[in-house]
């Protein structure tokens, strides 16, 4: 069994299977056509289930035989051009020689006796990242899971910066389109149920200030604290990104926290041609970035910045083992002391090579693409009589709905919608997302491949559009 183990040993095995490995998903790469299967659970789950994981097959070919049946051939495949529904970006290929890179040197990133050069590449991506946002030369950050572990991280500087015991008085405020991770957030925390305040938006899903200022003037009149204030800038269903300088004045005016939850604008630091729609982002405490959504990274990809360095000894513990104390002193770099996380991949290494190969011009072309489909998009929607649109996008999503000329009853256009997601994916030919807004259901495009055409925007229109129908026609035929 050590023949199995990656040493100087077995590196001609570790040659030959990874690349055996690259080669099938390569090829099918190159011959799906489509995003999915439309494989069902039912069907599925008796192949994995049949699987007895004590007997071994002993063969790199029969085990990838194997996995084309039970994975390869049925995965989503966010590559393709149809694939239209959640923040999944297709990949850029520094990333993924990245991603080689770091899973076989398995680096990890929690102490300088663990990674060296990794964590200095780590911490010049931080500089990097915080230099571009603009928050300053005391700036720092680390890198995390994705953008739930990076809100947490923030939510608990600021909750520890608000210098209260009385956890109970704590508040955050936040739109009420912003991610549920901020409830997740406080419920960790051991906030109060009522401690995440939602503030309303305005008719493009921006968080409204005259709102936000009534609730903070009415929470300091009640003798609580306003301990936060997370602004979006990129929500999940609509895109939006809230009005950044007006918050940031209101966070000053009353002594909050102001966290940016920009998970999904953070590929507006890159852009060449949006950046100006995130200005007053460089006014944060601190700021959630997911490399992994529109910097065309490998899941998983994230980091949370912050304006002042110090604020990260809230998450620091010293072990003796690890991370002794007297290591600061004498300036050994140990990442584990500004995170949540102890052992850590080197996942920094990605967005390095990418950045080396690509230049952070290069991706933000990619990202620039994919906003200006998304008007394009929204232009169709807005043009066909099909179809009611939400907003016009501030970043790459739609949000709309089929609206039948012949029916009237909310309820029943709703279960239409629904029906024509269902049987779009069943079918394979293409994926979307869905949503509520004001209580319907309505569906979604999450525009993150520049590969995608407005074509591909058009035909999948009309295949929602036939699904909703065909349903519509068949309900008529049952009352009937």
């Amino acid at each position: 069994m050590r023949s199995h183990l990656l040493n100087g040993t077995t590196a001609e095995h570790y040659r030959r299977s990874v690349t055996e490995g690259v080669e099938r998903v390569a090829a099918k790469l190159a011959t799906t056509d489509r995003p999915f299967t439309g494989v069902t659970v039912d069907a599925l789950s008796p192949r994995i289930e049949q699987i007895d994981l004590d007997q071994p097959l002993h063969d790199t070919t029969a085990v990838l035989d194997e996995l084309e049946d039970v994975y390869l051939r049925d995965a989503i495949y966010f590559h393709h051009p149809r694939y239209l529904a959640h923040l999944n970006c297709p990949v850029v290929i520094p990333a993924l020689l990245g991603e080689a890179v770091l899973s076989a040197v398995n680096s990890s990133l929690d102490t300088w006796d663990q990674s060296a050069g990794g964590t200095l590449i780590e911490r010049k991506l931080i500089d990097w990242t915080t230099r571009r946002i603009g928050l300053g030369p005391a700036a720092d950050g680390v890198f995390t899971s994705g953008g739930t572990q990076s809100n947490l991280q923030a939510l608990l500087l600021a909750r520890e910066e608000a210098k209260t015991d009385a956890l109970g008085k704590l508040r955050v405020f936040a739109s009420e389109v912003s991610h549920f991770s901020v409830q997740k957030s406080a419920k960790l925390l051991g906030l109060g149920p009522d401690a995440v305040v939602p503030i309303p938006v305005d008719q493009d899903k921006r968080l409204q200030t005259v709102a936000l200022a009534h609730e903070l003037e009415r929470c300091a009149g009640a003798g609580l604290v306003p301990m936060a204030v997370v602004a979006t800038a990129g929500t999940t269903d609509f895109g939006s990104i809230d009005p950044l300088p007006e918050i940031a004045r209101l966070c000053e005016q009353y002594g909050a926290w102001m966290h940016v939850d920009a998970a999904y604008g953070c590929g507006l630091l890159a852009s060449l041609k949006y950046r100006d729609r995130i200005d007053g982002i460089e006014r944060a405490d601190s700021v959630t970035v997911d490399y992994h959504k529109s910097f065309f990274q490998p899941v998983s990809s994230s980091a949370v910045l912050v304006r002042d360095a110090a604020t990260l000894r809230h998450a620091t513990y010293h072990a003796e083992y690890l991370n002794p104390r007297r290591m600061v002193t004498e300036r050994i770099p140990n990442q584990v002391d500004k995170s949540l996380q102890t052992t850590r991949r080197f996942d920094a290494l990605k967005l390095w090579m990418t950045l080396r190969v690509m230049g952070a011009d290069g991706i933000g072309r990619l990202f620039d693409e994919v906003c200006d489909l998304a008007v394009e998009g929204w232009k169709l929607l807005a043009a066909d009589p099909r179809f009611d649109v939400v907003v016009e996008p501030s970043l790459s999503t739609l949000v709309f709905r089929y609206v039948p000329a012949a029916v009237t009853d909310p309820a029943e256009i709703d279960r239409a919608n629904l029906h024509a997601r269902k049987a779009l994916f069943a079918s394979g030919d293409a994926v979307v997302a869905g949503t509520k807004v004001a209580g319907r259901h309505y569906l979604k495009f999450t525009l993150l491949n520049p590969e995608t055409t407005t074509a591909d925007i058009a035909t999948v229109l009309d295949l929602i559009a036939g699904h909703a129908e065909q349903y519509l026609g068949e309900s008529l035929d049952r009352a009937s």
